[in-house]
């Protein structure tokens, strides 16, 4: 089954500590229906000193947050916006904002 986002796609998280904030995704774990997106949901993780990190300390890091908990970014409103499916005339499955009617990217190429 075809996914509401993709690795690369702009996005607004809709739901917890991070609500309304936008980011990139860097990740997407299909399997535990999780993404990683830039700036969003950071921790600190606290090291002790080590040959990487030889002062130790506490570094940010982003964490997985839940797929049902982000929106793609229409790319005319700027808004987040619910995804579509829809086969074009060339037989390419595409992703489409729901809001304006906007392709969002192809999902599978056409097949011959």
């Amino acid at each position: 089954m075809a996914m509401h986002v993709k690795k690369g796609d702009t996005i607004v998280v809709i739901a917890g500590d991070d609500k309304g904030k936008t980011g990139e995704i860097i990740r997407v774990d299909a399997a535990r229906g999780k993404v990683l997106v830039q700036g969003v949901n950071r921790v600190y993780r606290h090291l002790r000193p080590s040959r990487q990190h030889p002062q130790g300390g506490r570094i940010q890091k982003e964490m997985p947050i839940d797929i049902s908990n982000v929106l793609p970014v229409d790319p005319k409103t700027n808004q987040a916006t619910r995804v579509g499916f829809r086969v074009s005339t060339d037989g390419a499955k595409q992703r489409y904002a729901k809001k304006s009617g906007e392709t969002l990217g192809t999902v599978r190429k056409a097949r011959n």
